[in-house]
């Protein structure tokens, strides 16, 4: 029993050491501001001391070598910590903006509305735009998600559908740099910022079906225009607090899934934990669970019903888009 006991201590330090002497090394690697030899240099001699420090436990000295080990990643968390999110720097264009909204009894208006016209994956012509709403005329909901890397990832859009004007989407994404792109890992160590883009449907959501290919599903969502409109004032007083506050944007805990869910739970009174979260392209089953779409429809012939690519590419980037891609998209019912 004693030997067992030994043999799960080991093993619990072990971990209790692998897992810092990663995450440190990962952290020096992507954010230490220096050139690439620095940056080496660093990251794996962080990495050659913790290998050393595990080596040591069996040895006289692992003392000495655990407290040189717990010194040095004292001064690497203390550094870590002194990282902050900048509000200035070289953005790429279609992230260069934050979006910010006035709300004056029912008429919210939005500054910063992206309106770009797309030509390739990465060109466009910029269109910042200053549009009105009218709360009293929010009809509801829209759920998109754009799948670009297999069933288990999707990036998720939110649509606020009005009466008396073209839908306004909102999407939570990576405010990269010029010449920067969206790394899943690099983004767990404050490699880029989060930008809240509000934008007309034709930009955010057309240039993933039209322009980029992506396979984009659409769904609505069975909810109340009070409903609605709490949640549309969630994003709009999360755009202001981004603005005058910059966050991180971190591929596992803020990402376009996570920032949408807590400010659902603001206005829902309970949405249970669930691993379609994290693998999010699956959050079109979650939602079906929850109640909350076309549930008169077996799910597989909901999904089905839900692709628009096509009707986006044959309708093309026109006036008109946003009713075009909603065409035979099942409506949930009362």
């Amino acid at each position: 029993m004693f030997k067992i006991f030994q043999i799960l201590l080991i093993a619990t330090t072990l971990a209790s050491l692998a897992i810092p002497t990663t995450w440190a090394t990962l952290a020096l690697w992507y954010r230490l501001p220096f050139g690439l030899p620095i940056r080496v240099f660093v990251a794996s001699g962080f990495a050659l001391l913790g290998l050393a420090v595990m080596t040591s436990l069996f040895s006289p000295r692992r003392l000495r070598a655990l407290a040189t080990f717990c010194l040095a990643l004292a001064s690497v968390l203390f550094w870590w910590s002194t990282l902050t999110p900048s509000s200035q720097s070289n953005w790429a264009p279609d992230v260069s903006r934050q979006v910010t909204g006035q709300i004056d009894g029912d008429t919210l208006t939005l500054t910063d509305v992206r309106n770009f016209d797309w030509t390739t994956t990465t060109e466009a012509t910029a269109h910042w735009e200053t549009r009105s709403y009218d709360l009293s005329q929010l009809k509801g909901v829209d759920l998109f998600m754009s799948y670009w890397a297999g069933p288990q990832m999707a990036h998720m859009i939110v649509s606020f559908d009005f009466a008396n004007a073209d839908p306004i989407a909102w999407s939570v994404e990576v405010r990269r740099q010029v010449g920067g792109g969206f790394s899943p890992l690099a983004d767990l160590f404050k490699s880029n910022t989060l930008v809240i883009i509000a934008a007309d449907e034709r930009d955010v959501v057309g240039t993933r079906s039209n322009v980029r290919g992506e396979d984009v599903q659409l769904y609505r969502i069975k909810t109340t225009p009070e409903k609605a409109r709490a949640l549309l004032l969630q994003y709009v007083e999360a755009a202001n607090a981004l603005a005058d506050r910059p966050k991180w944007y971190n591929s596992l805990t803020t990402n376009c899934t996570t920032v949408v869910l807590s400010m659902i739970r603001t206005i829902v009174a309970e949405v249970p934990l669930d691993w379609r979260v994290l693998a999010n392209g699956y959050l079109p089953d979650y939602a079906y669970d929850q109640g909350v779409l076309a549930n008169h429809l077996p799910l597989s012939e909901l999904r089905a019903q839900s692709h628009i690519a096509k009707r986006a590419t044959d309708f093309g980037l026109n006036p008109g888009f946003s009713a075009a891609i909603r065409t035979d998209v099942p409506i949930p019912r009362p």
